[in-house]
């Protein structure tokens, strides 16, 4: 199994940037395919972005065009970059890994979480 440590969470104003990282420990993780989930207070948490194992990216439609995942097999780390950040982006941002998709239940390993808060 992986462990995973997100960093890079903060307070924005709408329109800016922020860049989270999560880094791995474990063996696997070069073959893990990778993910960001978030949750907002009161909703289910949800699919934002993902990372095959080799390199294939797919992102939810609603930080299409906005946010961009990468991955460094080397250093055991995965990227999530915000930009254009809206009020909504608001949530606790989770990273992931396992055997791919869009559902939650697809993935083994989870980081604690880091928050991520969009003043308007």
């Amino acid at each position: 199994q992986v462990q995973l440590v997100e960093s890079g969470g903060g307070l924005v104003q709408a329109g800016g940037s922020l860049k989270l990282s999560c880094t791995a420990s474990g063996r696997t993780f070069s073959t893990n395919d990778m993910a960001w989930f978030r949750q907002a207070p009161g909703k289910e948490r949800e699919f934002v972005a993902g990372i095959s194992w080799i390199g294939i990216t797919v992102y939810a439609n609603s930080v299409k065009g906005r946010f961009t995942v990468s991955r460094d097999n080397a250093k055991k780390t995965v990227a999530l970059q915000m930009n254009s950040l809206k009020a909504e982006d608001t949530a606790v941002y989770y990273c992931a890994a396992g055997s791919g998709g869009r559902a939650p239940a697809e993935f083994g390993s989870w980081g604690q979480g880091t928050q991520v808060t969009v003043s308007s």
